[in-house]
């Protein structure tokens, strides 16, 4: 993520603002965002998934009794058949999901570890539309960046993987669930996502997608990709 000059920022925020909020541009108003939150509104790669790595890691030795070999394969494995390492453990092993992440979310300090845009707030306030927060992460740690990146009233509600019972994204059950119940539909969402999976699904509901990455690939299933999600505003034309 990067943010440049404050002042220039804001300005640029602001006439990006401006021309969406003429009459020809209000259909933008009516608009839902359904944010993503690790590695699009915040770094979560510098602090705190190393962390996350190590705990799961550990819990993983510890309840299946394997050895650290065993426990990466597992975890990378898993990760990569059901896009999340706690579905493959509730699968195969009957992990009780509540039990994982108590144990794996655990943050004695997590305040210094939340790297984040100071501008992000500005640009989601000059957003028009409703905006959601749809994560895989538990709703303790979510509400906790949140509050620490002060944004927490940006956005209407929150769905973390509790809410969507477990079955996290990409599985379709729980984009599902979200559109049933906040009366959405697909073809007014945009899904701001740094995983492409996951706009995978989006994009085969129906919805607009804006990949989150640095990357030099442009798969048909991305509308939009941007370096830092900052740079949202300069690109509703293409969506």
């Amino acid at each position: 993520m990067r943010c440049q000059e404050k002042g220039e920022r804001s300005r640029t925020i602001a006439r990006a603002s401006s021309s969406l909020l003429t009459p020809h541009s209000l259909p933008y108003a009516k608009r839902t965002w359904l944010f993503d939150l690790d590695n699009t509104l915040h770094n979560a790669s510098a602090y705190i998934f190393p962390h996350l790595g190590r705990s799961m890691m550990a819990y993983i030795r510890q309840h299946l009794n394997v050895d650290e070999a065993e426990a990466t394969r597992l975890r990378q494995n898993y990760w990569k058949r059901y896009g999340a390492t706690l579905l493959g453990l509730m699968h195969h092993h009957g992990t009780d999901p509540r039990h994982f992440l108590q144990h794996t979310h655990q943050f004695p300090d997590l305040q210094p570890m939340v790297v984040f845009e100071r501008c992000l707030k500005a640009m989601l306030h000059r957003l028009p539309g409703r905006k959601i927060i749809f994560s895989n992460a538990p709703l303790e740690y979510t509400e906790a960046v949140l509050a620490i990146t002060g944004i927490r009233h940006c956005f209407t509600t929150v769905y973390t993987i509790e809410r969507l019972r477990f079955r996290p994204k990409p599985a379709i059950a729980g984009f599902l669930r979200l559109l049933r119940n906040e009366s959405l539909d697909p073809q007014s969402c945009v899904m701001v996502e740094d995983t492409l999976l996951n706009l995978k699904t989006a994009k085969r509901l129906g919805m607009k997608t804006v990949w989150v990455s640095t990357s030099t690939r442009q798969p048909p299933y991305a509308d939009v990709k941007i370096a830092s999600v900052l740079d949202l505003p300069k690109r509703l034309g293409r969506l």
